[in-house]
């Protein structure tokens, strides 16, 4: 407010540069650990509300993420459009390294995307992975005992054989959340996407490729499109940043209480060792 107030007076009172709130959104979605923040609605929330909240005409997202869960994903995308709906922002989104999968569908929030020409951009499509040890354990002598109520309680199981009934079902609900990524595709940027026919295939392209087919509107960084857009003197203001457990106050992720705790802290260190090596297989997917 008091900003704006400036800018109408005269002379060098009146000389305040526009100032652009930048929100980075870095990691892969949803897969939260006690020692590795990640990226949820539970966590960007307060950070989204605040940058929205700066007296600016737009918000910048920095994304870097090769995706992660579908459902996270989507309601950080849907709150960022609800944000600039309510607070009338414009979203420029500016990609570093990748925004592939659930990381393309939060760069779609912006009402423009730039990339570098080297970005990792797509991959729009569905994937589940796991791994099969039928002749493993038969091989070491182990006998796998599971009893449930419900006969596809256990659907899937990795130490069973696979059944065709039980592949079918995943692949309905793999089409189905498929066609609902496309959809939000389509209504995002459904005016400038080309009819390349594996545009949804999952394939994923880089940066120049990728404005040629119509999935970002261009090449440029943060600090020259601002400045362009904005002036010279255009101000950056990075708000929120992930930060990790030790320098957050207690009652936020695990409390200073079960720190103390020698169980639960290595239950932290196992489950952010777990949640490494699926970050590191989500960038591998895409040569980083």
């Amino acid at each position: 407010m008091f900003d704006r107030i400036r800018r109408q007076l005269p002379g060098k009172w009146g000389n305040v540069p526009t100032t652009i709130p930048v929100v980075r959104l870095q990691g892969a979605i949803g897969m939260v650990s006690p020692f590795r923040p990640g990226l949820s609605l539970a966590a960007l929330a307060p950070v989204l509300d605040k940058a929205f909240g700066f007296e600016a005409p737009a918000v910048a997202l920095v994304v870097n993420s090769p995706g992660g869960s579908p459902v996270q994903s989507r309601l950080i995308h849907d709150r960022i459009r609800e944000l600039a709906a309510e607070k009338k922002r414009e979203v420029l989104v500016f990609v570093e390294d990748v925004a592939a999968s659930g990381g393309y569908m939060l760069a779609i929030a912006g009402d423009e995307i730039f990339v570098d020409a080297s970005s990792i951009v797509g991959s729009i499509g569905v994937v589940s992975a796991s791994f099969g040890f039928t002749e493993a354990i038969a091989r070491l002598g182990i006998e796998r005992r599971v009893h449930t109520a419900g006969e596809s309680k256990a659907i899937l199981d990795p130490f069973r054989p696979e059944r065709d009934e039980d592949v079918l079902h995943l692949k309905t609900i793999q089409q189905e959340m498929h066609e609902s990524f496309i959809a939000l595709v389509k209504a995002r940027r459904g005016d400038v996407l080309s009819e390349a026919p594996d545009l949804f295939s999952g394939l994923f392209w880089t940066g120049s490729t990728s404005r040629d087919l119509g999935l970002v509107d261009g090449i440029g960084s943060i600090r020259s499109v601002l400045r362009a857009r904005f002036g010279d003197k255009v101000k950056m203001r990075l708000v929120g940043g992930q930060r990790s457990i030790f320098s957050r106050k207690q009652g936020v992720g695990i409390s200073g209480a079960s720190l103390l705790s020698g169980g639960s802290l290595a239950e932290g260190w196992a489950e952010d060792a777990v949640a490494t090596l699926e970050h590191r297989a989500l960038w591998a997917r895409y040569g980083l």
